[in-house]
């Protein structure tokens, strides 16, 4: 179960919102999950700062997957987020940020996978 959490500058648009959805759900696949059971959070008109600057477009994206990840996976997702952010929201691979959790304790429907 992959949850992959974003934090926007950006204001999004309800079709903005099903765009980031549905390319999130195909780049997942890269690191070995499906759609099927990713979790998606968008939290947009975020204010995010670095190195003491508000940001005006940037993205900051947490992405979890039960068990381990790999830094080859790892990588390749990246990339894949940094370009689906470009496209849909116009925010430069530069103001992208992106971590990475493999969590080995996930619970759901009462108990744990």
């Amino acid at each position: 179960m992959p949850f992959i959490d974003s934090k926007v500058t950006v204001k999004m648009s309800d079709d903005q919102k099903e765009t980031l959805k549905s390319s999130l759900g195909q780049a997942i696949t890269t690191m070995n999950k499906t759609e099927s059971y990713l979790m998606v959070g968008i939290n947009d008109g975020y204010d995010l700062f670095m190195g003491g600057k508000k940001l005006d477009k940037g993205a900051y994206v947490e992405v979890s997957v039960f068990g381990d990840v790999t830094p080859k996976a790892c990588d390749a997702m990246t990339g894949k987020i940094c370009d689906i952010f470009a496209d849909v929201l116009g925010i430069p691979g530069n103001a992208v940020y992106v971590t990475y959790h493999g969590v080995h304790d996930w619970g759901w429907n009462g108990g744990n996978f």
